[in-house]
Formats: C-alpha cells, structure tokens, sequence
C-alpha cells in the first residue's frame, strides 16, 4: 500500500526545507517563490523500534521498513485555483496524494521574504484553505451537472450522486473544507463511490507543521487549527538536525493506518495496512494471490514473541495463536500466513 503525502503552503514558508531534511535529498531550495516547479518525490522510513528488534532477534539478512512518500509540491498563492503562479498545475499534483502536509510560516525573519510582505499564521491558512475549496468548488460543480443530468431519468444511485454533491457544494460554498467534517459524515461520498473520482483537495486529512519553535505558536493559531478539527506538529526548521519523527509516525497514522509484521532469516517486514482489515485482506498487501487462497494465520505479539526470544519458542510456550479469516489484525502483530 503506498502512502503519499502531498507539502503544502505558501512560497517560502519552509516546505522545501522540510522535504530536505526529511529525505535527506540534495534539492534546490532557494529565496523565492517558485523555486520548485515539479513536485520532487521523496521516500521517507516510518521509524520503528519493533522492526530493528525483531531483525536482530531473527538475525535477518534484509530490514524492510514501512514508507511515507512526500511529495513537494510548488507554493501556491492568492489566485492558485484560478491559475495564479501555476496554481492549477500545482493543485493537480496535490490531487495524487493520500493526505496534505499544510507548512505554516511562524517564524519572524526579516531576510526570508513573505509573500504577503508579513507573516501572519492564521491569514496564510485561510489563504490555502480557499484556494483548496475553490478548486474542489470547480470540480463539484462540473460533477454535479452531469449528475443532474443523469438523475432526470429517476435512476436512484444518480439521484443519490446528485444529492451528495449538493451537499457537498453547499459546505464549500459555506467556506468549509471537506475534511473538518469528515468524522460526522465518513461515508457522505463513499456511499456512492465517487469519492476517489473526485479526488477532492480539501477532503483529504490535513496535518499542520507549523515552522517555528514553541514560543511562535499562539493560542488562537492553536485555536484555528482546533476550529479546523485539524492537528499539528511544531517542527523548527531552521535547525540544523530538526526531529521529523513526530512528524513522520503521524502523518503514518493520519490516515489510520497500522503496520503488521514478519521476521524470518531472509528478512524482517513492516507492512502497510488500514485499520480494522481482517487477515485474508492483510495477507493480499504480501501477495495478491494469498488474499484470495488465504487458509489461516499464525500470529504473536511482537513483545511476546521478543520475550520468547524465537518463533519456535513462542510456540512451545502457546504465545502463537491460530486465527481465521475473521480475525482483526493488530498493530505490531507478527504474522505467518498458512495459504493454498
């Protein structure tokens, strides 16, 4: 499963700077808007001390980690949905990714420029946040014709299309982005399978990095970011060596994603799964052919099969459970799949 988070802001406000410091990638990053016009692509590790303890114990040859991609993608601007500064180009390549990484300026530096000619948190969210519902706005509303369209013959999934994108115009008309609400209506679009069709900006799970230390963080910055139903990570980037861990461990989770794993002497394995999937489903992310010919698991907890000091072991001591196809897998279980 891949996991893509899309680097948003304004010009300037250290998305660049972060992308560099999370991949360690050799990228420009200059003092000017625009300075990165395709989105560079890094590949980040999801840092986890259960898969370094379990390759030492199995003694394993390879340690394949979980993985974020981060996608830094151009500053956008007043006037982005509408074109302004390559905007549409740039909100394009925000509509590939999972989830949105918003960067916020707090920091005070008078030889950095704003583009706004000062910095003000609050002023720069609101500034991308329209932009995001004004692009959603255009694409809604070339949906929603054809839906009306569609639903005049009384077909009842059309009409249920129709009534979902009314709903939807009218929060963003109300200046709301889609993903502030998505915890009371999860399956407003869902329902009718259009969601991934649409690939709304504003509907995907944002994460605020507010740039800066602890001191330029004020309460009605917190407060907005509370109103917004969003969550942020405070990430000083002006440091040489920032700590991106918390960054990265929760744009993993920002999208209820868990990791389950497997540990053997060729290799030891975090795989990438959602939440709430069941064993056959778990087993599909290793090969697809085990989903469809899955017969059972054995599964152990990490720190239990850690404890036992082996996988032979664990089983001698009973630690290994054999679970079903109706078995919820959990975070840090570690897993052997029985298939045909």
């Amino acid at each position: 499963m891949k996991l893509s988070i899309g680097i948003v802001g304004l010009p300037n406000v250290g998305k660049s700077s972060l992308f560099k410091a999370l991949t360690k990638n050799d990228i420009v990053v200059a003092n000017y808007p625009f300075a990165t016009i395709d989105p560079n692509v890094g590949i980040v590790q999801v840092p986890d001390e259960r898969l370094d303890k379990l390759a030492e114990m199995s003694k394993s040859a390879k340690k394949i980690p979980a993985i974020v991609e981060f996608y830094d993608i151009a500053g956008l601007v007043k006037g982005a949905s509408q074109g302004q500064g390559l905007g549409n180009q740039f909100l394009t390549h925000i509509r590939e990714t999972n989830a949105i990484a918003h960067v916020v300026r707090c920091f005070q530096n008078d030889s950095i420029i704003h583009v706004d000619n000062s910095v003000q948190p609050i002023r720069d969210i609101e500034t991308i946040e329209t932009e995001l519902i004004l692009k959603d706005m255009e694409t809604v509303e070339k949906r929603l014709t054809k839906a009306e369209s569609d639903a005049r013959n009384g077909d009842k999934i059309q009409i249920a299309l129709r009534d979902a994108l009314k709903e939807i115009k009218q929060q963003l008309n109300s200046g709301i982005p889609l993903f502030t609400t998505q915890e009371e209506h999860p399956d407003k679009l869902e329902n009718v399978g259009v969601l991934k069709e649409l690939g709304l900006l504003t509907a995907k799970p944002q994460l605020f990095v507010l740039n800066g230390r602890e001191e330029d963080i004020t309460d009605e910055l917190r407060m907005k970011i509370k109103d917004l139903k969003g969550d942020y990570v405070v990430a000083d980037l002006s440091s040489p060596t920032p700590n991106l861990s918390p960054l990265i461990t929760h744009a993993y989770s920002l999208l209820n994603l868990i990791s389950f794993l497997t540990t053997g002497e060729d290799e030891t394995r975090a795989w990438t799964i959602i939440d709430g999937w069941k064993a056959p489903q778990a087993a599909g992310t290793i090969h697809t052919d085990f989903e469809h010919k899955f017969i059972r698991a054995d599964v152990v907890n990490w720190k239990d099969l850690l404890t036992a000091g082996s996988w032979v072991s664990a089983k001698q001591k009973g630690l290994i459970r054999t679970e079903g196809k109706e078995y919820v897998v959990k975070d840090g279980d570690v897993i052997e799949i029985k298939h045909g």
